[in-house]
């Protein structure tokens, strides 16, 4: 039995990443497990609307905002399960039997995948490990690690908040951790740790992370991060 799988990436002048790492969707599409790409646009100056065209995706636009990115592109989905990509994420290769697996053997939970970084050292792999660790104890996965999830369980916690930060952790709570973690690696881009440096970029990101389950707003910590991204970090 195959799953009609929905594949949800969120973009924002992500084209070159889309490009780049789309190619590992085709085993899902040659298995006959994804029914559809959507790619939701929050604005985009670059070609992401030939770039969907040519990879046969339907794309949605609206206002920039990863969380109502993400909500729009679940309300276009048509499939029974939905997956959810950042633009620089990367699966490896296998994955479409592991999402499979899932899909058949645990339909009341939600996944996600191992996540690993693309660079080399010790830091890349500490601040990977402590990621997974988390998502393990605790139930919440970043969105660099995807979210494979049914649409039934989806609208049951009542999808992605369109929210401008943490809507990630937000729906990861509302699963109450209802999240296995896969066995398999969803790598992604390293840019922002080198260009901020390991520590400094982690414990900024804990910082956002602990401020937001102590219930600061998450537009007042969008602000904060902005303005970091601004400056490089």
């Amino acid at each position: 039995m195959r799953a009609a799988l929905s594949v949800i990436i969120p973009t924002l002048n992500a084209a070159g990443q889309v490009g780049r790492y789309a190619h590992a969707l085709f085993e899902g599409l040659e298995a006959g497990l994804i029914r559809e790409l959507i790619i939701s646009d929050g604005g985009s100056r670059d070609d992401i609307a030939a770039l969907a065209d040519g990879l046969g995706a339907r794309l949605v636009t609206g206002a920039a905002g990863r969380g109502g990115q993400l909500a729009r592109g679940a309300d276009m989905a048509e499939g029974d399960w939905l997956l959810f990509l950042h633009a620089d994420t990367a699966l490896a290769a296998g994955w479409a039997d592991v999402a499979l697996s899932h899909i058949r053997r645990h339909p009341d939970q939600a996944a996600c995948f191992t996540l690993r970084f693309r660079a080399p050292g010790l830091a890349a792999r500490l601040v990977a490990g402590w990621a997974n660790m988390r998502s393990r104890l605790f139930g919440l996965p970043y969105g660099d690690q995807g979210l494979l999830i049914s649409r039934a369980l989806y609208d049951a916690v009542g999808g992605y908040p369109e929210i401008p930060l943490m809507e990630d952790v937000a729906i990861a709570r509302a699963l109450r951790r209802q999240i296995r973690v896969l066995p398999h690696v969803a790598s992604t881009s390293a840019a922002r740790y080198l260009a901020a440096g390991w520590l400094w970029r982690g414990t900024r990101n804990l910082w956002l992370l602990a401020h937001y389950l102590l219930g600061a707003a998450p537009d007042g910590l969008a602000q904060r991060y902005t303005a970091g991204k601004d400056r490089g970090v």
